[in-house]
């Protein structure tokens, strides 16, 4: 098989598993877990690259914790609505480069959003904390999934938008 299709192979099984792994927890935890947010946070820690896979998913879940904590504190100043989301992004933004987490910049700012968005007519701290819940939680599903396929599985190809697969397959 060639290497790309063996890295899209295996990232889409990731995103699979991740999907029904959200699913279930879900279900078992409605209570407190929130589907949508779990995969929402879960889909951004998975990635294609091989050799970094499990760094890079340290750094976006440190990601998600900053902008979890970010729309945390910015609902507590009570900003209105939408300049609650410009602070908290400016703030997400400000943190993940002083900690040297860049790499999850969006990370941050999906955690940041998903906290600060409530229903009309709920509370918002209800809300807030069960998607702080449900990001926590579609972190370590993602954390778990990296861990699991890429100790069973040894990827050495480069990511899927790599400029070495394209140059190789231009060959």
């Amino acid at each position: 098989m060639n290497p790309r299709n063996k890295t899209l192979l295996i990232y889409t099984a990731k995103c699979v598993t991740g999907i029904f792994l959200c699913f279930f927890v879900s279900i078992y935890l409605q209570a407190w877990i929130d589907y949508a947010w779990c995969l929402i946070s879960v889909v951004p820690v998975l990635s294609p690259k091989g050799k970094d896979a499990v760094e890079l998913a340290l750094t976006r879940i440190k990601a998600n914790l900053v902008g979890a904590a970010t729309g945390i504190v910015v609902l507590l100043i009570q900003i209105p609505s939408p300049w609650d989301t410009a602070t908290g992004a400016a703030i997400s933004l400000f943190l993940c480069d002083r900690l040297k987490l860049n790499a999850g910049a969006r990370s941050t700012l999906a955690a940041m959003i998903i906290i600060l968005l409530h229903p009309e007519g709920t509370h918002v701290w209800d809300s807030a904390l069960s998607r702080v819940l449900a990001v926590i939680v579609g972190c370590i599903l993602g954390l778990m999934i990296t861990y699991a396929y890429h100790s069973v599985i040894k990827i050495k190809e480069p990511a899927l938008n790599s400029e070495s697969v394209e140059k190789e397959q231009e060959s």
